[in-house]
């Protein structure tokens, strides 16, 4: 089953919407879906290394913009659903307290967030939620996640016949390192 999706992303990668697929899973990684788009932005710069800066930027581009949708979820949900509900047990003060601490090293937990495996959701909801100003967040997130995407994508692009090799050889190994490192990342999210 895992080499059938492996050639299906690899397919994927030849196929004419391709690139709106990636931006697809990119957008909604940002905001609300659990897998990150490496999933498919690596198959597809395997096949196809020619496109990898093309591919990187349409990860890019469609990243940053749903950043801005976990931004507004953060912002919006929590004026109207969380902060009168905090208030009401009494913790309205300790939410300001966190939202000046998280602010002052907000620059550091988006840039973090969007280059690691560390869930960048988490990131862009709790930036809108403590009311991270908007120009540092899309700067940082701009920053981040074209180091991150440009980053794989230059190395893919490098060293791609070998890597491509070497996940066709280790695919279940691959597999199961993506995996830990998803589940490292959201056991990272539950003890922050």
């Amino acid at each position: 089953m895992l080499q059938r999706l492996y050639n299906w992303t690899l397919g994927m990668a030849e196929h004419p919407r391709a690139l709106w697929v990636l931006a697809f899973v990119a957008f909604i990684e940002s905001s609300v879906f659990p897998i990150p788009p490496d999933v498919i932005m690596i198959p597809m710069i395997i096949a196809r290394p020619n496109r990898a800066f093309v591919i990187a930027g349409v990860a890019l581009v469609a990243s940053v913009l749903g950043g801005l949708l976990g931004y507004a979820i953060g912002a919006l949900a929590y004026d109207t659903i969380g902060q009168p509900i905090l208030a009401a047990l009494g913790k309205g003060d300790a939410m300001a307290d966190f939202n000046t601490r998280f602010n002052d090293l907000g620059f550091w937990a988006v840039l973090t967030a969007g280059v690691t495996p560390f869930p960048y959701k988490v990131i862009t909801i709790m930036s809108g939620w403590t009311g991270m100003p908007l120009g540092t967040f899309i700067a940082t997130s701009i920053l981040a996640r074209a180091v991150r995407f440009f980053i794989v994508a230059a190395l893919l692009r490098t060293f791609g016949a070998p890597i491509r090799d070497f996940i066709e050889r280790r695919l279940g190994l691959m597999f199961t390192l993506l995996v830990v490192l998803l589940i490292g990342g959201f056991a990272a999210v539950k003890f922050l």
